[in-house]
């Protein structure tokens, strides 16, 4: 991550504030006077007014850094530290500056020593910053000589940061109530610069020896394994690690703590060990187990062995997103990452697993071949979301994660199908930009074309790309199209499958083989193809009109918002891998749509033909004429006949038609009725998904009655799963997944007997002090119905702050803000940001659970309003944290007057926050709540009338 660049000015030192102008009188020997010892000729000339020789935000190409021995030495005490990075780098051509990146570092010392035999020396080299674009320069007087390497050598110092990202403080509480401090770090995208001076771009790529030195009781963990640890004095040790293998500098990483660690070693011969907070140490054998499953996975799925000694996955008390992919220390929030078989929910054994999966994933993808600058993001994370997928089900079959990976498309085509959505491969620049880039769309997205791509290509197919992609490309950065290039290139003889390589280097697949094995005979260009995926936003939706035997089709870009029908965009056009089944045949056919309109023709008439089998593809459908009433028609009279997923992507393709008004939100309501008879999760989640967004668009403005049939509604549809509902923690993780969302929405809605057999649950527990064991997956409906009385709601806050409930923070947190108390959410919120009880790690979270309850969503606004500049200095410009609080807090407005409010405000702020994406994306979000509720809420009156149970 990046923080915003105070005001320093041209500060000279990179001292953070520009008012230090005393420093420009220091002379060149008090200033190097700690230098002494090191012989080095270190002249200054600071505040001499002289011009930054560089004038752009990427660094020259011109100076490469080789290899960095960086000592870091932090004083947990006085929450500084001081270090000394040696850069040895490569010059390719004449020059006297060597321009890289430092954020709030203070230079005590710079000098450039020429290597050995080097005829052109360096002199007199002084030092310039260039705040704004977080860079410094060593200017020496003479040139510095192609072809030759130089060790630039900087000593500095800095505060630990007080963000989550640089190398930052993180305080635990023992469970006597002692407070602890450790310090750890967080460098993607922009933050290795806070740490240490260097060459800060994905694509100068380094080899890396660290050095760090701490008191005899604390532990020192980095990238690599522990070489030796020297004794300084005798209260200071010098810990050596290995040298790294070649890596950008995002991804390095150390801890200092008091951390304790539980070790397996995997069949490949790798020491994996987790690290915690010692007194949660028994919580991390679910995660060790876990680790050790997946990094073999993916050793034999890539056909690479992990090239370092160990993987250590640490899991630190404050943490701003789930988790980070440093190459052999790997970072978790703790929630991301410990596990109590007797007290964690099924959802959270899920999370942990896919958590890891992905932060392994990238040990591959991201580290050993990673994306040559930030535009191409979704290279990394695209690709770690979609194997969370592919290892997860192999390792934990059990998890059944298939079943949620629908749910990821959903949400990335929400955000895709605003204008203000962005092609998964993007420009950027600057470091609020590039944070930018770590959303949906490069994630989930990039994850679920991924997996169409897949499905198109065969699995054997895509793995024999992706293992020539890696292997390829070992060490090095690439671009969106040497994925591609090694996808195209490929003919497996697995199978039964004849497959031959045309002269024109394309595969061609023989038209007898198998009908779930062969597309159209085509030439299978991949680069044209998923060009049309990754270089314009937005997705297509697909209208099918079936006449007899003749399935028309067309496409168009699907576009939510008040311009949605501007023909301008006549020029988006996708290759769509087209999959279909029907009444006759549920072998999956196959199409590539590569024209605007087309036309299949089907052997035989149908009663009904389904497009997006699975909702494998990254498209929604339209079906003209009867189309939608036959769909609808089958679901009613026998819904098992197609997939659970095919039935969540009919519920969600509907409501979005009704979005762009291509369906009447009867139409949609009343394929929702088939839903009394659904038992299976994806629907179920979708289901509501689509429905209680409407309800609570109603409770914003106060529509008492039609709310409130609504709401009877929808609880009427579920009432008989609900109903059967065990509360325990019987059944599979889908079982117990849907009964834990069953029973909050139950009882979020005030359904009598799910609200009675809670407090009944919560009067037991309360008066057992918190001692009886409630089941994991009934928890968090037993504390949201016992938070709603006063004395409920403090007993479950003085739990909270209980080290034996470290487990069920998120769950007490979840309860404790949706009390109707207007002064105890406005506590929670100023809590949460002043970070003492409540970890500032979770304010995102809570502050939009506060927006989400009725008699919240002022408060959380104005609260936002009041401490914007404080949330930016926390969680940053640009990331993912700020988005979530932007959007989260008003996506359920829906009037002229609070759309007037949120417009005011943000073109209130100074530039750079006024052009974020997500107050874009909050703009038009409620300008389409507006629409929506003007077009839709009388006709959803008169059908609620017209079908109340």
């Amino acid at each position: 991550g990046v923080a915003l660049p105070t005001a320093w000015g041209w500060g000279w030192m990179g001292f953070e504030d520009s008012s230090n102008s005393s420093h420009c009188s220091m002379t060149a020997s008090e200033i190097s006077s700690d230098l002494s010892r090191s012989h080095l000729d270190v002249v200054w000339a600071p505040c001499s007014g002289a011009q930054f020789p560089w004038d752009k935000v990427r660094l020259p190409r011109h100076v490469v850094p080789l290899h960095y021995h960086l000592l870091i030495h932090p004083n947990l005490t006085t929450l500084t530290f001081t270090g000394t990075v040696d850069i040895d780098v490569a010059v390719a051509q004449p020059t006297k500056a060597v321009v890289l990146h430092g954020k709030r570092l203070r230079v005590t010392g710079a000098a450039i020593e020429a290597g050995a035999g080097n005829p052109c020396a360096a002199r007199d080299v002084r030092l310039l910053w260039h705040p704004p674009r977080e860079q410094l320069a060593l200017l020496s007087a003479e040139p510095l000589c192609a072809g030759h390497n130089y060790t630039l050598r900087i000593q500095y110092s800095a505060n630990l940061s007080d963000s989550f990202h640089g190398f930052y403080k993180s305080t635990y509480r023992t469970q006597e109530g002692e407070l602890r401090v450790l310090a750890s770090t967080h460098f993607e995208p922009t933050s290795a610069r806070m740490a240490f001076p260097c060459f800060d771009e994905p694509a100068f790529k380094a080899r890396f020896s660290i050095k760090i030195r701490r008191e005899p009781n604390h532990l020192a963990l980095s990238n690599m394994p522990l070489v030796k640890s020297v004794n300084i004095a005798s209260w200071l040790v010098e810990d050596h690690f290995d040298t790294s293998v070649k890596m950008s500098t995002y991804l390095v990483a150390f801890i200092v703590s008091d951390f304790k660690s539980i070790s397996k070693i995997t069949n490949h011969g790798v020491k994996i060990s987790i690290y915690t907070v010692p007194e949660k140490i028994n919580q991390a054998h679910y995660a060790l187990d876990a680790a050790v499953k997946l990094l073999d996975f993916y050793e034999d799925y890539f056909s690479i062995p992990y090239p370092l000694p160990k993987q250590d996955l640490a899991a630190i008390p404050d943490f701003q997103s789930g988790a980070m992919e440093n190459w052999g220390l790997t970072t978790y929030r703790e929630s991301a990452l410990l596990y109590d078989p007797e007290k964690s929910s099924a959802s959270s054994r899920l999370w942990i697993t896919m958590t890891i999966a992905h932060e392994l994933a990238h040990q591959w993808f991201g580290n050993l071949v990673t994306m040559e600058w930030w535009n191409d993001l979704w290279l990394n994370e695209g690709f770690a979301k979609f194997m969370e997928l592919l290892s997860v089900n192999v390792t934990h079959p059990e998890l059944r994660v298939e079943d949620y990976f629908l749910r990821r498309c959903f949400d990335a085509m929400e955000v895709d199908a605003l204008n203000s959505s962005h092609p998964v491969s993007t420009p950027v620049e600057d470091p609020a930009q590039i944070l930018e880039m770590f959303d949906e769309v490069s994630y989930e997205k990039g994850s679920c074309i991924l997996n169409m791509l897949r499905d198109f290509l065969t699995a054997d197919v895509f793995k024999s790309g992706l293992v020539q992609y890696l292997q390829k490309y070992s060490y090095q950065n690439t671009k969106n199209e040497d994925l591609w290039d090694s996808l195209t290139n490929i003919c497996p003889t697995v199978g039964t499958e004849k497959s031959e390589l045309q002269g024109d280097g394309f595969c061609r697949r023989n038209q007898q083989s198998s009908s779930n094995a062969h597309w159209t005979k085509e030439t299978l260009d991949v680069k044209a193809m998923m060009d049309t995926w990754t270089l314009q936003k937005g997705f297509p939706l697909v209208t099918v009109t079936v006449r007899g035997k003749n399935v028309h089709l067309q496409q168009e870009h699907y576009k939510k918002g008040v311009d949605s029908l501007s023909p301008t965009e006549n020029g988006y056009l996708w290759h769509i891998p087209l999959t279909y089944i029907t009444s006759k045949s549920h072998t999956v056919q196959r199409f590539l749509m590569r024209t605007k309109t087309d036309v299949i023709i089907l052997p035989e008439e149908v009663e009904w033909v389904k497009f997006n089998v699975d909702m494998n593809g990254y498209y929604i459908v339209h079906y003209e004429d009867d189309g939608w009433d036959r769909l609808i028609n089958l679901l009613r009279e026998n819904h098992t006949v197609i997939s659970s997923n095919d039935r969540a992507s009919l519920i969600n393709n509907i409501f979005q038609l009704v979005r762009i008004k291509k369906l009447s939100i009867s139409k949609a309501f009343d394929l929702t009725l088939y839903m009394k008879r659904e038992t299976q999760i994806m629907p179920i989640l979708q289901g509501m998904n689509e429905l209680v967004p409407i309800y609570k668009l109603m409770e914003r403005r106060d529509m008492d009655d039609t709310e409130k049939q609504l709401k009877d509604y929808i609880v009427n549809l579920f009432k008989d799963l609900i109903d059967k509902q065990l509360w325990s923690d019987e059944g599979s993780v889908s079982e117990r997944m849907l009964r834990q969302s069953l029973l909050m929405f139950a009882c979020v809605r005030r359904y009598q007997p799910c609200v009675d057999k809670a407090e009944e649950y919560f009067s037991k527990w309360q008066k057992s002090n918190g001692t009886l064991r409630l089941p994991a997956d009934v928890k968090t409906a037993v504390y949201i119905v016992g938070a709603q009385t006063s004395e409920g709601w403090d007993f479950l806050l003085s739990k909270y702050q209980h080290h034996s409930f470290s487990v069920d923070k998120d769950k007490i947190a979840s309860a404790l803000s949706l009390t109707r108390n207007k002064d105890k959410l406005q506590w929670l919120m100023e809590e949460g940001l002043r970070g003492d009880i409540i970890k500032t790690q979770d304010f995102p979270y809570i502050i939009v659970s506060v927006a989400r309850n009725p008699s919240g969503y002022h408060l959380a606004w104005t609260f936002l309003r009041e401490n914007w500049e404080k949330l930016i200095e926390k969680f940053e410009l640009g990331s993912s944290s700020i988005a979530g609080i932007v959007t989260g807090v008003t996506n359920q407005y829906s009037t002229r007057p609070q759309l007037a409010q949120v417009k005011e405000f943000f073109s209130s702020l100074e530039e750079k926050s006024a052009q974020l994406r997500c107050i874009q994306q909050a703009i038009e979000t409620i300008e389409d709540n507006i629409e929506w509720m003007d077009r839709y809420f009388e006709e959803i009156k008169t059908w609620l009338q017209k079908n109340q149970p």
